[in-house]
């Protein structure tokens, strides 16, 4: 299976298969380092679940959605990035109002 989307990636089954056996490494990984916090800092868990979790975002963008950075795809990783910033704001926003009013309450 080899043919073409839209002029971006092609499509295969070599990269379907390797952006699944990623993906499943990458939820290994969190489960693991969820088992075993107990002999971990926080500090260590929470950086190897961030960078689990942005890694494996990656890995989903590039062979499941097919995104890159090549002229065809430009739009619409844009259109991704303008999303996440604006999710960012929204749920930043949300929690600093929601602690400032839990602050003011207290």
């Amino acid at each position: 299976m080899s043919d073409t989307h839209g002029g971006g990636a092609h499509l295969t089954t070599k990269g379907y298969i390797t952006g699944f056996i990623l993906a499943l490494i990458l939820t290994l990984v969190s489960f693991g380092i969820i088992v075993f916090r107990d002999s971990v800092s926080q500090s260590v868990l929470y950086t190897v679940l961030f960078l689990a979790m942005t890694v494996q975002m990656l890995v989903h963008v590039h062979y499941f959605l097919h995104l890159d950075t090549s002229k065809a795809q430009r739009w619409n990783v844009i259109a991704i990035g303008f999303t996440a910033i604006l999710l960012f704001i929204f749920i930043a926003g949300t929690m600093w109002v929601m602690y400032t009013l839990n602050s003011r309450m207290m």
